[in-house]
């Protein structure tokens, strides 16, 4: 299935069905998956340490991107601010949902303000957003756990200080990781990375498929009868 942004150019959706499947690994898994695959380097296609889970008891998140870049340390020009911004609700609607906001506080210090609390973040779950992903800062973090909608973010910051909106729907760098409207994306307590559609489908039988081997190993440190030769052999076996 593809959905066209406003350019005519084509979203990939997948089947939802993948999607819940996908939801139910967590990332560390979904990214040793992907090395399998060796569509992208292995220090590629993942925040870095800077963008942290800040509800990690929720479940791992999973969808298409949608990305805007933001202002939280100085006025918007017009006097205005983000809430007084809907003008970019028509292009989130052509991501396939469950869509996530990917948001760059393009500010030398990010995080002076909360582009997101518990308010906003209910607008957008209205809007079919599955969650948040940014360099800059969220605040209302029990509303946010409350409402099941995952947070990953740089900072947090108990005002929304001047947080508007400058671009949207253009290609953002959060956490080291450049983002483009549709990418879908993962995260949970580990981090957020993206996962390239071309692989998506086979990642769930290459994660069974390393369970299998990564249960072997655990099974055998635990086995009385483990010796270093067999763990040596053991951990010999499926590799190139």
């Amino acid at each position: 299935m593809t959905v066209a942004d406003e350019t005519g150019a084509p979203y990939t959706a997948l089947d939802p069905a993948l999607l819940r499947e996908l939801g139910g690994i967590d990332t560390c898994t979904i990214a040793n998956a992907i090395e399998v695959t060796g569509v992208r380097l292995r220090n590629e296609g993942y925040a870095d340490s800077t963008v942290a889970c800040l509800l990690p008891e929720l479940p791992p998140a999973v969808g298409y991107a949608f990305t805007l870049r933001v202002r939280t340390n100085d006025p918007p020009i017009d006097g205005g601010d983000f809430v007084d911004r809907v003008d970019w609700w028509d292009q989130l609607l052509t991501v396939p949902p469950p869509r996530i906001l990917v948001v760059e506080d393009v500010h030398a210090e990010p995080g002076t303000g909360s582009f997101l609390g518990e308010v906003h973040a209910s607008v957008y779950r209205a809007l079919g957003c599955a969650g948040i992903v940014t360099n800059g800062a969220v605040r209302d973090l029990g509303g946010l756990e409350r409402l099941g909608f995952p947070a990953f973010a740089g900072h947090v910051a108990v005002s929304h200080a001047y947080a508007h909106i400058i671009e949207f729907g253009v290609p953002v760098t959060v956490g080291g990781l450049e983002v483009a409207p549709g990418e879908l994306m993962h995260g949970d307590r580990h981090g957020v990375l993206a996962i390239p559609i071309a692989v998506a489908a086979a990642l769930p039988g290459i994660v069974a498929r390393n369970r299998v081997r990564e249960r072997a190993i655990i099974d055998y440190c635990r086995s009385p009868e483990r010796t270093v030769a067999g763990l040596k052999a053991l951990l010999q076996q499926g590799r190139p």
